[in-house]
């Protein structure tokens, strides 16, 4: 089967994909409050939120998520041809990408990661390939940069 013929279906499930590491950002972001609060009431916690990074987050958020919905309306008449990515490439990095904010712990890390998510999801949707390759390779490298801290 070419990619063209499951196309549709391919970028529904990249979609449901993108729609669940939006998913696990809200989870992360919740937590993050959580911890706030708790250490305003004297509590503690690690990697607590501010109000200001809640809400670019929450943006964030909200982005990816339109996005996703993005993909689904136009799923039909979009392809990757000449994208020069694969479909199952950016499932996989969806993926990564959704189990890495599930374990983030520093904001800034999962600011930027939400962020390249989101620029590569607004490419693919948009069929804008001159807009993909650098937040896919950053994307990439913040990915391999924290699987390489993991390891270590």
């Amino acid at each position: 089967m070419s990619l063209t013929a499951a196309l549709p279906h391919d970028l529904e499930t990249l979609a449901d994909s993108l729609s669940a590491s939006a998913d696990e950002l809200h989870e992360r972001i919740m937590r993050g409050i959580r911890q706030q609060q708790r250490l305003e009431g004297g509590n503690g916690g690690a990697a607590p939120l501010t109000q200001g990074a809640a809400q670019a987050l929450f943006e964030n958020e909200v982005a990816l998520r339109q996005q996703a919905n993005s993909l689904y309306v136009d799923a039909a008449s979009h392809s990757l041809e000449g994208m020069g990515v694969t479909l199952p490439e950016l499932l996989r990095l969806a993926a990564e990408t959704r189990a890495t904010i599930r374990r983030i712990e520093r904001v800034k890390e999962l600011a930027g990661i939400s962020a390249d998510l989101l620029a590569v999801a607004a490419a693919i949707a948009a069929a804008r390939p001159e807009h993909l390759l650098a937040p896919l390779e950053s994307l990439k490298k913040q990915l391999a940069a924290r699987h390489a801290r993991e390891s270590a």
